[in-house]
């Protein structure tokens, strides 16, 4: 069974930095896109940023771009997402996700098979 945890989550004021993480289980990161999104109140899922299955390929939303960072640890079996400079129309729910295994990398949140529950990330001005 398939579990992905985020944690990381919290209130910061404007200008703070938070670093998310994913913990898996039941995958193995390595073997899958994996991608962080997020759900500001009231709209969309949007995506944020995703890293390939080799670990050597890297995309972002342009809207975090510079500012945010995905990484991950295999042998944590991990994805950390570094945020800096947040603002506070950063504040959403925060998700992790994994695509296809050995697949592309893809921005269309409806290709993620595998969602984790979430992490609240509140930015204060």
């Amino acid at each position: 069974q398939v579990q992905l945890v985020e944690s990381g989550g919290g209130l910061v004021q404007a200008g703070g930095s938070l670093r998310l993480s994913c913990a898996a289980s039941g995958l193995t990161v390595s073997r899958y896109n994996m991608a962080w999104l997020r759900q500001p109140p009231g709209k969309e899922r949007e995506f944020l940023a995703a890293i390939s299955w080799t670990g050597s390929h890297t995309d972002y939303a342009d809207s975090v771009k510079g500012r945010f960072t995905i990484s991950r640890d295999d042998a944590k079996n991990t994805v950390y997402l570094q945020m800096n400079s947040l603002k506070p129309n950063d504040t959403a729910v925060y998700y992790c996700a994994a695509g296809s295994p050995f697949g592309m990398i893809t921005t269309k949140y409806t290709t993620y098979n595998y969602w984790g529950q979430g992490t609240q990330v509140t930015v204060s001005s």
